[in-house]
């Protein structure tokens, strides 16, 4: 039951033993007492209803038969483009119906929780055809690899990617098969975490993992493990970048002392929020600010797989930021967007919402404010079906869209129920 049924039900109990009480007291006639009663019981009901259609969505396969589908972006025409991690990416379109893998794509180290992963369209694509996409790229030479960016163009039958160019490789490249990160989010002017909005400004941000086996990189800016990525569309630096011409750090990293990140997504102001998985707990939504230090791994609110404590068991330091939540146990979070429709009810405008591997649902989070401020409730959507949300994103239709990992991967769209 979610937590806002279960706040009718408390209202209700409060209503119920108020009402009831006084006619008892009175010693009126037992007809008025099971009257009053199923008066309480139609507002119990009533009050139930609400909160059941407040909070109510019917699942709908648009399609099935996808290999661990990673990320979905929506096309102008009402298509949808998929990655699906072994390393193809498709076009399904409005039937279900999946089209042959697109021709173009670089080769991907699959294995693991490598492969192709996230993808996303330039904001003028409907003009201009580009999209950008992440991979686990394999080095040129041994078995290492790393997260690779690239950007291509979508030709006009929809068969092949042209025009490819990795616009940033992670270095260095290891021999891991874990922790990639790679969400991608295009951001917006006057600037992130700016109280303004405004068009996309050219810049892209890369969620980067730190690999697991180098997770001390994290702490150290001479590489990109465990990072936030900044740079410019066309792979060039941005000069306000905060290590921009620093000695001994990357220019590309926007932020560091971040493990896994998995989910990521913009705010209507600009802002940017992103999830990223701790190791056994601490999964945390932080919102990136240029320059700052997440704390991986010596601050963590989880702990060592099997238990025991992530070095000296610290949740705070000085000079390193704190989480905007954590869950613990950890729900393994992937995929986040915001709702900005209004197509389940103006109640949930503004909520946030992300994918649970590890539980199988999808968590409507309630801020504080709409789109901004602390989280005040969790309601898990989609918990029957038991399917690990591996992307949810927003269509043009203002409706919620999810993507189920498993070798037979669905996109579901959530329908509001009647």
């Amino acid at each position: 039951m979610s937590a806002s049924q279960n706040d009718g039900n408390t209202h209700f109990e409060s209503l119920k033993m108020f009402a009831i009480a006084p006619v008892c007291a009175s010693n009126q006639p037992l007809v008025q007492i099971k009257r009053a009663q199923a008066a309480i019981s139609f507002i119990a009901f009533s009050l139930l209803c609400l909160a059941s259609h407040a909070q109510g969505v019917r699942p709908e396969v648009v399609a099935s038969g996808l290999q661990h589908p990673w990320a979905v972006a929506f096309l102008p025409d009402g298509r949808f483009l998929v990655t699906e991690r072994p390393g193809r990416l498709r076009v399904v379109d409005s039937a279900g119906r999946l089209g042959k893998a697109i021709e173009g794509v670089p080769d991907v180290a699959a294995g693991g929780q490598g492969g192709l992963l996230d993808v996303v369209l330039d904001a003028d694509f409907a003009s201009n055809r580009t999209l950008y996409f992440c991979f686990s790229e394999p080095a040129n030479v041994g078995n290492g690899n790393s997260t690779a960016l690239a950007r291509a163009t979508l030709g006009p039958d929809m068969s092949r990617l042209n025009d490819v160019r990795i616009i940033f490789s992670q270095k260095p490249k290891v021999s891991s098969s874990a922790h990639f990160g790679c969400r991608i989010v295009e951001s917006r002017a006057p600037g992130i975490n700016d109280k303004g909005s405004g068009k996309p400004d050219g810049k892209l941000f890369l969620m980067v993992g730190e690999r697991y086996s180098r997770m001390a990189d994290a702490q150290t800016l001479n590489n990109h493990h465990g990072k936030i990525i900044r740079i410019n569309k066309d792979g060039s630096v941005p000069p306000d970048n905060p290590f921009f011409g620093k000695a001994a750090a990357l220019p590309e990293i926007w932020s560091y002392g971040h493990r896994n990140p998995q989910g990521a997504t913009l705010a209507p102001d600009g802002t940017l929020w992103m999830h990223e998985h701790g190791p056994q707990g601490g999964d945390e939504i932080n919102l990136p600010k240029p320059g700052l230090n997440y704390g991986w791994p010596i601050i963590t609110y989880g702990e060592n797989y099997g238990g025991g404590k992530m070095g000296e068991g610290l949740t705070e330091k000085a000079g390193m930021e704190q989480p905007l939540h954590h869950w613990t146990p950890s729900i393994a979070p992937s995929g986040m967007a915001f709702l900005t429709s209004e197509r389940y009810g103006k109640a949930w405008q503004g909520n946030l919402f992300v994918g649970s591997l590890k539980f199988a649902y999808l968590d409507r989070i309630e801020l504080s404010a709409p789109y901004s401020g602390k989280v005040v409730r969790e309601s898990r959507l989609l918990s029957e079906a038991g399917d690990r949300i591996r992307d949810v994103r927003q269509g043009p239709d203002g409706l919620l869209y999810v993507l189920t990992d498993s070798p037979n991967g669905k996109l579901i769209r959530l329908q509001p129920t009647p």
